[in-house]
């Protein structure tokens, strides 16, 4: 790809953060949306569930397959189609006649959302290639995921109020037109040198794997053991199919050879554990404010701004922290504060007075917003240059794995807890839901002591061998099947 004048360099940075935007947007929006959805569609809890799950399934099931086929066939080519699809989903969600028809929709927006995020980090990488000048980048991009965060609530509840749910999927489609043209005049086609080959078999393991495990846990609580027992046996089945699979690819979608790093294992595992948590948070504290409290969709979104505010202002405190002291110290502060939040709820019922809701939102905003930064950078601490973008790619699929599984399995619990009572009256709902939503909590405190504790064992100096050691070895195989190839 020819080198590019700073001016155009900072134009398809600003492209690019317009493709996140929406995507990031579309969730934190939605969630400030879903009693409003519950009313007006006749939902239950599940369904709700699968409003948020079904886009983030997608997107956790396609994001390394979109990664890799864009660097084969070109990632400007691709990331034009996840615009165009993403803008259509959209459209269609906003027309959709009743929640089924909105699920199928949503999925098709993952579709498109699955082209966007890791094809435009990808084309950043490729479009800044000074270091400092990409670490500056780098950082706007994360600036516009705490902006998303920060926005949405707001947002969200100022078109819910005003307009009406379908209003929070128009907001995507100028942004998404206005993309796309951009994206054809400005930004260059650029491909990998040597793209990895597809891996369909893995694929389809992987999407079973997801597919199976988030529905058996979103319908055991509604279900007989008979109904769920297929799908969950169909995750274990395919979970066993592709341990044995994948090693035998030369280059297999996902390389269990990276979990011989206790770094990259532990960046996987605090990603599921921090974005769970995430998931299950929004999940619960919306439905309780607005359900609960009897808030409007706006009021709602100024209740979310202490946990928003304060991931918005700590996620490149984080980053900075990370650069100079490692990622030990912010993973610590993450974990401890949302290890703490959840406690509040989960020991002190927080949410029933304003002074602990509040000190519990601050917590959890303050923990997210240190989580994020050191995630990536321990998933590829210690991996080779050629190996970087795979490790990264991982971890990505990872958060969005870790929030379809928080909103899974709080929302089942949740829907345990409250269908042993009436849904038939609003009094008998408030009542329960607090004392129903307790186990959520404390899920939730296990998923922030989880990333405390592997804050500490993944970054020391055993870990650190760990990287360098899996490091060699696959540097070593990548170099002898070149050798081989030449020879």
């Amino acid at each position: 790809m020819p080198e590019l004048s700073h001016g155009r360099r900072m134009l398809v940075l600003a492209i690019c953060c317009m493709s996140l935007l929406i995507v990031s947007l579309d969730n934190t929006v939605l969630n400030v949306a879903l009693p409003s959805l519950q009313r007006e569609l006749d939902a239950s809890t599940s369904g709700l569930q699968w409003t948020i799950d079904a886009y983030t399934l997608v997107l956790a099931s396609l994001l390394m397959l979109a990664g890799s086929t864009a660097d084969r066939i070109g990632r400007r080519r691709v990331f034009m189609s996840g615009l165009v699809v993403f803008t259509l989903g959209s459209l269609l969600c906003s027309l959709a006649p009743d929640l089924n028809w909105l699920v199928v929709f949503r999925m098709v927006q993952a579709v498109g959302g699955s082209m966007l995020n890791p094809v435009a980090m990808s084309i950043i990488t490729n479009t800044f290639t000074d270091p400092r000048e990409r670490a500056r980048a780098i950082g706007v991009w994360g600036a516009v995921v705490g902006l998303s965060m920060a926005a949405g609530p707001l947002v969200g509840g100022l078109l819910v109020d005003s307009v009406g749910w379908r209003s929070i999927f128009w907001v995507n489609l100028p942004v998404g037109l206005a993309a796309l043209l951009l994206t054809w005049r400005f930004v260059p086609e650029s491909r990998a040198p040597r793209a990895r080959r597809p891996d369909p078999v893995g694929q389809v393991l992987v999407i079973a794997l997801f597919g199976s495990l988030t529905y058996a846990i979103i319908e055991a609580p509604h279900g007989s053991w008979r109904s769920t027992a297929p799908f969950a046996a169909l995750a274990l089945i395919s979970l066993l199919a592709l341990l044995r699979y994948e090693p035998r690819r030369p280059e297999p979608l996902i390389d269990l050879r990276f979990f011989r790093s206790a770094p990259f294992s532990g960046a996987t595992v605090i990603a599921v554990s921090a974005f769970a948590a995430l998931g299950g948070f929004l999940f619960l504290s919306t439905l309780y404010l607005q359900n609960v409290r009897g808030l409007s969709a706006m009021e709602a979104g100024l209740w979310m701004l202490p946990m928003a505010v304060p991931t918005f202002l700590c996620a490149p405190l984080s980053g900075r922290l990370v650069g100079s002291r490692g990622p030990r110290l912010p993973l610590l502060i993450a974990g401890g504060a949302m290890t703490v939040s959840g406690l509040l709820f989960a020991l002190f019922e927080a949410e029933t007075s304003n002074a602990t809701l509040l000190l519990g939102y601050v917590l959890f905003g303050v923990g997210f917003g240190f989580v994020n930064a050191p995630i990536t950078n321990t998933a590829v601490s210690g991996m080779p240059l050629s190996q970087a973008g795979v490790a990264s790619a991982v971890a990505s699929t990872s958060r969005q794995l870790g929030q379809t599984l928080g909103v899974a399995v709080l929302g089942a619990v949740l829907a345990a807890g409250v269908s042993a009572s009436s849904y038939a009256s609003y009094a008998s709902y408030a009542d329960t839901f607090v004392s129903a939503s307790r186990p959520g909590w404390w899920v939730l405190a296990a998923c922030g002591a989880v990333v405390l504790a592997l804050g500490v064992v993944t970054t020391g100096v055993w870990a650190r061998g760990t990287a360098e050691r899996a490091a060699r070895r696959l540097e070593g195989e990548r170099l002898s099947r070149r050798a081989g190839v030449d020879a």
